[in-house]
């Protein structure tokens, strides 16, 4: 089944994006949920006049974002943890303290468009996380996890 996305769907796509999908998870999730429509003759067509209008707008949220990216180019952010004395953190970093670091820092970023590359971190140490701040503008941010 072939269905127009309506929002950035993780591991499937990006908003407006035309992607094909199984049947039932277009049928019974996607589209009930306000996900997607279905990708009919007369819906891509409208897709395609919606994309056009909004290329130019695309292009000055594009620039933003690699101003912004340039700005957060070599940034070193600090995070605490409370840690024992063999250095393993109580709990582990996400991704919500990595956003909460870069507001410190003047940088407005949503934790969802924020990935770490490892599934948790338990231990003090220098790690990376990658920031998307628009579809095709990513930025390696270089952490230090550090003991309270």
């Amino acid at each position: 089944m072939e269905i127009i996305l309506l929002q950035d769907i993780a591991k499937l796509g990006q908003k407006d994006d035309l992607v094909n999908v199984k049947d039932g998870y277009g049928r019974n999730y996607l589209i009930p949920k306000g996900y997607a429509i279905a990708a009919t003759p007369s819906a891509k067509k409208m897709h395609a006049e919606n994309l056009k209008q909004r290329a130019h707008k695309e292009e000055k949220i594009k620039a933003e974002a690699e101003e912004l990216a340039t700005r957060m180019e070599g940034l070193k952010l600090v995070i605490g943890a409370k840690t024992s004395s063999s250095g393993k953190i109580f709990g582990s970093v996400n991704t919500i303290q990595i956003a909460e670091a870069l507001r410190e820092k003047g940088f407005e970023i949503d934790r969802k468009s924020i990935t770490i590359p490892e599934d948790q971190i338990k231990e003090i140490g220098n790690y990376s996380a990658v920031v998307r701040l628009h579809r095709e503008v990513k930025i390696n941010i270089e952490f230090e996890i550090v003991a309270e």
